[in-house]
């Protein structure tokens, strides 16, 4: 079999999506040897990079962001020569914008099963920003405008790939059909629990000794809420000056935010990006707890990979990333504000959270390895190939 990706997140800083697509392709390579991949995305040149079992193409585009270096795909036609060239047996899709649609006409020009993975809920920030400015007769139009695009594109899919069952849910409230549950994972061999808290890592790292080192990885994006973050990580300094030390790991439009917190506390510091797994494992393990301020969330896959790292997890309750905490959550912040968010971070550093992360890494690495995550997904792709009827 051949299987093909077509996304638009993808790029040399990005997250979630790019991990994704790299261990299945790494799955492929070692457990299914007589299967192809192919990658189509967005970059700085057309051309064709790989080998006879997996090749990436990327075709020429222009970046709509300096930060996260992501690129808007537009020259649609070499999209189809390729699929045309390749005859991949599946096509999966990994945004919700002009290149899902071309991935539904190509696969039907072409007579192959495309499927759509709905790796970000964008009608929620969509509605969440208009709701801010206008009143509640246009956020009411802009909520049923986005159910009718999101019921429109995903139907024509042979299935929707979703990582949530409450986000699975209300797409099926919405009108989107043949949706199919799954999770993401972490690489159980690179993201484990041993050198937790090692005191060289955090010298390499700049990190005071004696202070509570939170760490957030992932965009500085609005969509993040890192706005929230950077604002309660200065009343905690505030209240409790050198006892929390801040480390950032990633970049966006908000780095101004970021860079005040960091002049206000002189507690900050910052890694533009980490994109070497084992790296990554490192700083996961050298902080004490993980700060995820999202509540946009359609999975988490950071907070997967920190727990997996034995590190617990402190956010906002109430995103679909809330089923994948596997630490206590009774500290957790209960409402959107700075005021809440710190006073969850201060709560849980006053239990045993070394403990508490090492239980969590136990649970993740025995429910969330790629192996089985892959095995289940690759469970669909088969029922896809086999059901579809040109």
């Amino acid at each position: 079999m051949k299987y093909c990706d077509l996304t638009q997140f993808y790029s040399p800083v990005s997250g979630g999506v790019r991990r994704y697509i790299e261990q299945k392709v790494a799955y492929l390579r070692s457990q299914r040897p007589d299967d192809e991949h192919i990658l189509i995305v967005p970059g700085a040149r057309t051309e064709k990079t790989g080998d006879a079992r997996s090749r990436i193409y990327t075709i020429e585009s222009p970046l709509v962001s300096r930060t996260s270096r992501y690129r808007m795909l537009l020259k649609l036609h070499i999209v189809e020569e390729i699929l045309e060239r390749e005859r991949p047996n599946l096509i999966e899709s990994g945004d919700p914008y002009q290149v899902a649609w071309k991935a539904v006409a190509s696969g039907r020009a072409l007579s192959i099963p495309a499927i759509g993975f709905y790796h970000s809920h964008f009608p929620e920030a969509t509605i969440r920003s208009i709701s801010k400015f206008f009143g509640r007769t246009a956020t009411e139009i802009a909520c049923e405008a986005s159910r009718r695009y999101i019921r429109a594109l995903y139907n024509k899919f042979e299935r929707t790939v979703v990582p949530s069952p409450a986000l699975a849910e209300l797409l099926r409230n919405w009108g989107v059909e043949n949706i199919a549950n799954t999770d993401l994972g972490v690489d159980v061999d690179v993201f484990t629990p041993e050198g937790r808290g090692d005191p060289a890592v955090r010298a390499s790292l700049g990190i005071p000794p004696h202070s509570i080192l939170l760490l957030y990885v992932g965009r500085l994006a609005p969509e993040k809420n890192v706005k929230t973050l950077f604002a309660a990580f200065e009343l905690l300094h505030a209240r409790n000056p050198g006892q929390f030390h801040l480390l950032a790991v990633g970049d966006g439009t908000r780095r101004a935010d970021l860079e005040g917190a960091r002049e206000a506390t002189g507690a900050v510091s910052w890694l533009p990006y980490c994109g070497n797994a084992a790296e990554l494992a490192q700083i996961y393990r050298a902080a004490d707890i993980f700060v995820h301020p999202g509540i946009l969330e359609t999975f988490g896959l950071v907070t997967l990979e920190t727990q997996a790292c034995g590190t617990p997890v402190v956010g906002i309750r109430g995103s679909y990333m809330d089923r994948i905490i596997f630490t206590n959550q009774a500290h957790w912040a209960r409402e959107n504000t700075p005021e809440a968010l710190a006073e969850a971070i201060s709560a849980a550093a006053a239990t045993d959270y070394y403990a508490t992360g090492l239980a969590a890494s136990r649970i993740v690495r025995e429910r969330f390895g790629w192996h089985t995550i892959f095995d289940r997904l690759f469970g669909v792709y088969r029922n896809v190939i086999g059901e579809y009827s040109p």
